[in-house]
């Protein structure tokens, strides 16, 4: 199968097909975009969690020791570099304690695989009042600050 062959229909039935397979196999829940359901996974099974519903709001996993962990993945390509994670809603409510997020490269390889403390969450954090919510971008100080683990190792096993 050559997919510059392939007329855009056929490959995002090729994209749904690929999808429900995915699902059946259990590494995503959902029909969205695979890459958060995927990270949820690949961050469940490496820190061992539990994952909460999909409608879960402010967390997506919890430890055996009731750590409650939002996660978040980023796919970085040469046409968009950015790091930016997607939204966190409603940070002032606390809803979560740890916040997991993965950087992958366009082939999805693990660049960075972070846990980030709420607090710091909240110091590297820029509230964006157009989105109301916060957004963080994985570049910069908090890739060395002390009180962020790498867990790379335990997510790429």
């Amino acid at each position: 199968m050559h997919l510059k062959e392939m007329k855009v229909k056929e490959l995002l039935q090729l994209q749904a097909s690929i999808t429900d397979e995915l699902k059946d196999r259990g590494v995503v829940r959902t029909q969205n975009n695979p890459l958060g359901d995927y990270t949820e996974w690949l961050v469940a099974n490496a820190l061992d969690l539990e994952l909460e519903a999909n409608s879960k709001a402010g967390y997506d996993g919890v430890s055996k020791a009731g750590v409650r962990v939002q996660i978040k993945g980023r796919r970085v390509t040469p046409k968009n570099n950015s790091r930016q994670l997607s939204a966190i809603r409603k940070y002032d409510e606390k809803d979560f304690d740890e916040l997991a997020a993965v950087v992958y490269n366009e082939n999805f390889d693990v660049i960075d695989a972070l846990l980030i403390p709420y607090e710091v969450v909240g110091e590297y954090a820029l509230y964006r009042e157009h989105v109301n919510a916060h957004i963080l971008i994985l570049k910069g100080p908090i890739l060395s600050d002390p009180r962020v683990k790498c867990i790379k190792h335990a997510v790429c096993g």
